[in-house]
């Protein structure tokens, strides 16, 4: 990396310094926000992505169970039916009691029957499919337990061909809006990667969003479908705004001193606490609607609306964050620019702590040096001899002691010798 970016690296970290100080001694408090953005405090959604993996896999398992073993309660528009509407007196029972009144006419298969207040003098209810005497025994049923008259029951009967055309008409719009989100994506970024890590973010939405509505048993009405359409549209936006950042850190990539897995997380930890403050706006008014038609109404089409709005904006602030952006960093993980360029970080990295090992080793020396001089130095003042004379003179009586520890050869006279 030229000098320059490293000393433009260098003054961005003063400055975030000098700024933290700044507020410290004003008494200003650094947030939590603040720490991530500046990376004082980093969490690791990269790093950590096998881990999100396995929880965004195990969540789409049981969201697929749940279609493949429970099935959707598809709503009268789709599967087709009949449906009932009744004037209710003031005196008269309750939703709860015309739907028990309904299973009571001893007509089978009428468990997936619906029953809707529609203000305060009326209510719907749907049914599967009814030959003639079925209608006229569930007219008598209904009338009796609304206190109102057998002919002010109206019914109208929805083919099943209806609702297999509006099926048509879903499945083609999905399609469509998929197909123009990714050619939008792809020409804003300038990369087909991100289009298409940006749909599976968005299939994982729709997938979680079905698997719900299989569990819990809500009927699927078009309400749930304009609900999904709108979550698509709600979840592609977060993931923008967080691709968005991934640019802006990547874009020079060839001068940033971190490795691109690292940019990108740094990326998502400047944008974890926008994304999350949205969701939980977006998703307070939604739970509000949620309540209003769950334990209000007890069912209709905020029951359902609320439901594919609440479960899908929760599924795409998660989708963005641990889902679509991980799955990038593994689509270009193997472009020969990043892969060059995260060996030339590792490699500088290297050589930096290299260098900084032998200046820490050079310092050390350096300073038992010093204490040796400082130690010479006091001893001239007290009037002793410097430390490197009594390290000698050390030496020395060490080196004579020994030799006369050593056994010395004994002296033989002339006379011992000759013989």
């Amino acid at each position: 990396m030229p000098n320059s970016t490293i000393a433009d690296v260098e003054n961005q970290d003063t400055e975030v310094t000098t700024n933290d100080e700044r507020r410290a001694a004003t008494g200003q408090k650094t947030g939590f926000a603040h720490k991530l953005y500046t990376g004082q405090l980093t969490y690791q959604f990269i790093p950590h992505r096998k881990r999100w993996y396995v929880v965004t896999a195990v969540i789409i398992l049981v969201a697929l169970g749940g279609l493949i073993f429970r099935g959707l309660n598809l709503g009268i528009d789709f599967r087709g039916g009949v449906e009932f509407r009744a004037n209710v007196s003031a005196t008269s029972a309750s939703a709860d009691d015309i739907r028990r009144a309904v299973l009571d006419t001893g007509l089978p298969e009428l468990d997936g029957t619906q029953v809707v207040e529609l203000g305060s003098d009326q209510v719907q209810i749907q049914t599967r499919a009814l030959d003639s005497s079925e209608v006229t025994t569930l007219k008598k049923g209904i009338a009796k337990a609304s206190g109102s008259s057998e002919s002010s029951v109206t019914y109208s009967k929805v083919g099943s061909q209806w609702g297999s055309q509006i099926t048509k008409k879903a499945v083609q719009a999905l399609v469509v809006f998929l197909v123009l989100v990714m050619l939008l994506i792809w020409a804003y970024f300038r990369e087909w990667k991100m289009s298409v890590t940006a749909m599976l973010g968005l299939l994982n939405n729709l997938i979680v969003t079905l698997g719900v509505y299989a569990l819990v048993g809500f009927a699927f009405t078009p309400a749930t479908l304009i609900g999904m359409l709108t979550i698509l549209g709600y979840s592609l936006y977060d993931t923008v705004v967080v691709f968005d950042k991934v640019r802006e850190l990547t874009r020079d990539l060839d001068r940033s001193p971190y490795t691109y897995d690292e940019a990108v997380n740094r990326a998502l930890n400047q944008v974890f606490v926008r994304s999350v403050n949205t969701t939980i706006i977006g998703v307070l008014p939604v739970a509000a609607l949620l309540f209003t038609g769950v334990f209000i109404l007890g069912s209709g089409p905020l029951q359902d609306l609320g439901m594919a709005l609440f479960v899908g904006m929760l599924a795409g602030g998660y989708s963005s964050i641990f889902v679509a952006t991980p799955l990038l960093t593994e689509f270009r993980r193997n472009e020969r620019v990043v892969k060059d360029h995260d060996a030339k970080v590792l490699r500088r990295r290297t050589k930096e702590e290299k260098a900084a090992d032998r200046t820490r080793r050079r310092s050390q020396e350096s300073g038992a040096g010093e204490s040796a001089s400082s130690a010479d130095d006091a001893a001239d003042g007290a009037g002793m001899p410097p430390s490197s004379s009594v390290a000698r003179e050390a030496a020395e009586s060490s080196t004579s002691s020994a030799s006369s520890a050593r056994p010395q050869p004994r002296r033989m006279t002339r006379s011992q010798r000759k013989k």
